[in-house]
């Protein structure tokens, strides 16, 4: 979505709402002051981050956007700087997709894992509601096998 601004008579893009314009993660300066945010947070003792819509940082022509090379090459360089320096963090993925999808953001296996930690069960979450006010628990298993 590409959104005009009065006050700079220039467009933008933005994934989701206009008032969340996307960050341009091609550019280094960009990607150096994502990570200088995280150590701000990490040296006054958060414990963690929650990646919020972490498929779609980059975009590229051509695709939808999600799920990119580039995207998971950030994520590692990330993980790396923070397990360096600050070994106990938790990196907990948001991403809107299904499990198959998401297992890529967990990364390398081989090496223990390279980008996150975690991630959240997007299509679990509504089916435990579900379950709930059914009485039944096949809305979850239903969705776990």
């Amino acid at each position: 979505n590409w959104t005009f601004d009065p006050v700079r008579k220039q467009y933008f893009f933005h994934r989701f709402f206009s008032h969340q314009p996307d960050l341009n993660y091609e550019n280094p300066a960009v990607q150096e002051e994502m990570i200088s945010a995280l150590r701000f947070w990490l040296d006054l003792g958060i414990d963690g981050f929650r990646l919020d819509a972490v498929p779609y940082l980059y975009a590229e022509e051509g695709t939808n956007c999600e799920n990119l090379p580039a995207t998971h090459e950030f994520l590692k360089r990330v993980r790396k700087e923070i397990d360096a320096q600050y070994p106990d963090t938790v990196i907990l993925a948001e991403a809107n997709q299904w499990p198959e999808d998401v297992v890529d953001y967990f990364g390398d296996f081989e090496s223990g894992g390279d980008e996150c930690h975690m991630a959240f069960h997007f299509p679990v979450m509504p089916r435990i509601f579900m379950a709930v006010r059914r009485e039944s628990r096949y809305p979850v298993s239903e969705i776990l096998a």
